[in-house]
C-alpha cells in the first residue's frame, strides 16, 4: 500500500483533494471505552481518507481507536502537515475545524445564523465533499470492512491489503 509521501506526491498534480474520516465498525463489549464513538454511538476504528477532485480512493491512513476525533488523527498521522508542505488545497468538514495551512472547512454554525453568502460556500462546499464520501463508499463497499471481528491490531492490515487491491484493480 502506498504511503502516506507517496499519496501527497499524487495529489500534488491534482487541483485538490478531499480529506474524510470514517469509522469502521467492529464487535466489542461496552466494556472498551477507546474503542467506542460518541458520535456514531457505536464501537469502531478510526480511519482517514484522502481522495482525488473525482472521488477515487488515494491514500487510508491507519486505523486509530474510534474514540480519537478526526482533526486528532489527521494531526497524528502528518496528514495536515505533508498537505500544507506540499500546498495542496484540502477540502475537509466540520470536523477538520481548527487545522490550519491548505485545509478549508464550511463555515461554522447554526443555519439560520448563517449569512446568504455563507449559505452558498457551505453550499458549494458540500458539493465539492460528496465526491469524497465516493472514496469512502469505495472503502466500506468490501464486505470485510463492514464489521470487523478480529483483533484492532489488524485492522490496519486489512485497510491496507484492501487499499493496494483497489489501487492495482483500477490501473
Amino acid at each position: 500500500a502506498p504511503g502516506l509521501g507517496d499519496a501527497v506526491r499524487v495529489a500534488s498534480v491534482k487541483a485538490f483533494v478531499i480529506l474524510d474520516g470514517t469509522l469502521l465498525p467492529i464487535d466489542r463489549i461496552a466494556a472498551d471505552r477507546p474503542f467506542f464513538s460518541g458520535k456514531h454511538k457505536r464501537h469502531g476504528m478510526n480511519v482517514q481518507v484522502i481522495a482525488d477532485p473525482f472521488g477515487r480512493l488515494l491514500w487510508a491512513s491507519p486505523a486509530l481507536p474510534g474514540a480519537v476525533h478526526d482533526i486528532r488523527a489527521a494531526r497524528e498521522h502528518g496528514i495536515l502537515d505533508a498537505l500544507t508542505d506540499a500546498d495542496i488545497p484540502c477540502w475537509a468538514d466540520k470536523a477538520y475545524r481548527g487545522a490550519s495551512g491548505t485545509v478549508r472547512t464550511p463555515y461554522w454554525g447554526r443555519w439560520e445564523t448563517l449569512s446568504a453568502g455563507q449559505k452558498a460556500v457551505n453550499r458549494s462546499h458540500a458539493k465539492i465533499r460528496a465526491l469524497g464520501e465516493q472514496a469512502v463508499a469505495t472503502l466500506k463497499s468490501w464486505r470485510l470492512l463492514r464489521k470487523l471481528r478480529c483483533s484492532t491490531t489488524r485492522i490496519t492490515k486489512l485497510v491496507q491489503a484492501v487499499l493496494t487491491l483497489h489501487l492495482t484493480s483500477s490501473e
